[in-house]
């Protein structure tokens, strides 16, 4: 992480007091949260409507931060402590973050798409950790604020830095890509979420691209191959770059020719090698984010026949495709983390076709920030279950009635039901759960589905 005096903190940022008295003073990483202090670091408060960071300033350095940001707006800052007041506390945090990764040998990795970033970011480190040190995105820190801190807190001898760049809004991206410097970046797909910020598939594409803005010279573009969108942006490109494609169209550089799934993950062979790779993580689309890790770890010199050392000891953030237990020996797909159409029917497909079990039940919430469609959107998520694979139907939430509307034009009435209760919706469910049984769970994460996930276990 960070290590630096207060004296070369100055030689990277704008400070506008006079820091002399503790030039010496040495920060070691960086923290927005007073109550996550930890010895040696640099504490950034920041202002907002509803509360204030400065309010805290003194209380971290008391809990053992060496100094701190303070914005040159906000009055009476505590001058006889090491404080270093800036224009904008959240400016200084970002320009100390580019400065520091330049002075870095780090290689970077970036990774962004609609869907998959955190379990390709995942697969991506652990490919890459068979060869070198890497660190990776912890949590969600992907944004404006988590990226700088994660650049912040790479160690000096840190090979490769794999980073998740997350996006709401046209210009995020852009942003991200050109403060890290990646030499490889993937992008996982394009899907619908954000149409309410964007508009259009065509405007989320855009969106995705961006991260090319950043890219080394001579690095590498992976995307996924089987996206027109992408396909038509890139078909002229002309950039000193490398392109790759992943995807299931034997069209791709790197494609499946085999796929199976069973409880316990699945098994997969590529065009590219003559190895059979094993998985630890459900769904035949995170055999697709497999494929753009590979892709990258191959680029990095991984050969193909190590990866499955790499994937071996794959252990993916929480609430992603997580095969859990419940009570009454049911299995429980928790994949609650958050949705979109294109993530559903992912979900949706990897249940429908997971063999050994005589009872399947969806437990779907409302897919949030779809804009005006998204009406027709759970609709059409509804009418695509199938009545032979899938047994029961449990929705929760206002816009989820509209996927149980079009599950009944395929599931018998009494097979589909509608929630807006929680816990009704839990003592339904638990009525029709056995040792044979597996649900999925899966919503946008304001639904909060892991309250149903926590009572069936």
């Amino acid at each position: 992480m960070i290590t630096k005096t207060l004296q070369e903190i100055t030689g990277m940022i704008k400070i506008e007091n006079d820091i002399s008295e503790f030039k010496d003073i040495v920060i070691s990483g960086v923290s927005i949260d007073s109550r996550k202090i930890t010895a040696g670091n640099l504490f950034v408060p920041f202002k907002g409507e509803n509360s204030d960071g400065h309010r805290f300033v003194e209380d971290a350095i008391k809990k053992g931060a060496s100094a701190a940001f303070w914005q040159k707006d906000v009055p009476n800052p505590p001058l006889h402590l090491p404080i270093l007041i800036v224009e904008d506390p959240l400016i200084a945090l970002q320009e100390l973050a580019r400065n520091y990764r330049n002075k870095l040998s780090v290689r970077v990795v970036g990774i962004t798409g609609s869907n998959g970033k955190t379990t390709t970011k995942d697969m991506t480190a652990n490919l890459l950790s068979v060869q070198y040190k890497v660190q990776k995105t912890e949590g969600n820190f992907n944004n404006e604020i988590g990226l700088p801190l994660t650049i912040l807190g790479l160690e000096e001898d840190t090979e490769i830095a794999v980073l998740e760049m997350g996006m709401s809004s046209k210009g995020e991206i852009d942003f991200l890509t050109r403060l890290s410097r990646p030499e490889a970046v993937i992008i996982t797909n394009i899907g619908e979420s954000h149409l309410l910020d964007l508009g259009s598939r065509e405007g989320i594409a855009e969106a995705k691209l961006e991260i090319v803005n950043g890219l080394e010279e001579n690095g590498i573009l992976v995307y996924y191959g089987d996206e027109p969108l992408l396909n038509d942006k890139l078909r002229n490109d002309k950039g000193n770059k490398m392109i790759k494609r992943f995807g299931r169209s034997e069209k791709n550089d790197l494609f499946p020719i085999e796929m199976k799934q069973s409880d316990s993950g699945s098994c997969f062979k590529i065009n590219a090698a003559n190895s059979e790779f094993f998985l630890p993580v459900l769904g035949i689309h995170n055999v697709l984010n497999a494929l753009s890790a590979m892709t990258v770890a191959d680029y990095f010199g991984i050969p193909f026949d190590r990866m499955n050392d790499g994937f071996s000891g794959l252990k993916l953030t929480n609430m992603r495709t997580e095969l859990l237990q419940g009570k009454k020996g049911e299995k429980i797909i928790n994949d609650a983390y958050n949705a979109s159409p294109t993530s559903m029917y992912a979900a949706i497909e990897l249940i429908s076709n997971l063999p050994g079990y005589k009872n399947k039940i969806l437990v779907l919430g409302d897919m949030l920030e779809l804009g005006p469609e998204e009406e027709h959107f759970h609709r059409k998520m509804g009418e695509s279950i199938d009545a032979e694979k899938i047994d029961f139907v449990f929705t929760f939430g206002s816009l989820s009635e509209w996927i149980a509307k079009g599950a009944e034009t395929r599931l018998p009435a009494d097979r589909v039901f509608a929630f807006t209760d929680k816990q009704n919706l839990i003592e339904e469910l638990q009525k029709r759960v056995n040792e044979e049984t597996i649900i999925l769970v899966k919503a946008s994460r304001g639904m909060k589905l892991e309250e149903v996930v926590s009572a069936l276990q």
